[in-house]
């Protein structure tokens, strides 16, 4: 399984951005697809996850409202629409997959994914 990032770049206060996970080599729909997100000398931390074939989409308590993410079946993508962007969303964004029976219980573990992709930055400044 490969995934690949893209979206990223540098944007203003306020503004709002799209990424996109795109997956070759297994159905996203199958298992559960997180985002994460890591900041300069900070941990690697949860922003969101779906597992579509559970009905479920879970998110970082601070980022609820403000982020959303979604799959795209037909073509393999899950996408994190991200508004309202502020300086401290400043980050390098990975997407991660996991396809075991328990993949979808833990979203919020970077061990419940297996496959993870390089990752794709996002600077948020004036």
């Amino acid at each position: 399984v490969q995934l690949v990032e893209s979206g990223g770049g540098l944007v203003q206060p306020g503004d709002s951005v799209r990424l996109s996970c795109t997956a070759s080599g297994r159905s996203l729909s199958s298992g559960a697809v997180g985002w994460f997100r890591q900041a300069p000398g900070e941990e690697r931390d949860f922003v969101a996850s779906i597992a579509w074939s559970r009905g479920r989409t879970t998110y970082a308590d601070s980022l609820r409202g403000r982020f959303t993410i979604s799959i795209d079946n037909a073509e393999n993508t899950v996408n994190l629409q991200m508004n309202t962007l502020k300086p401290k969303d400043t980050a390098v964004y990975y997407c991660a997959a996991g396809f075991r029976s328990d993949s979808g219980s833990y979203p919020l573990a970077r061990a419940s994914y297996d496959y993870w992709g390089q990752g794709t930055q996002v600077t948020v400044s004036s």
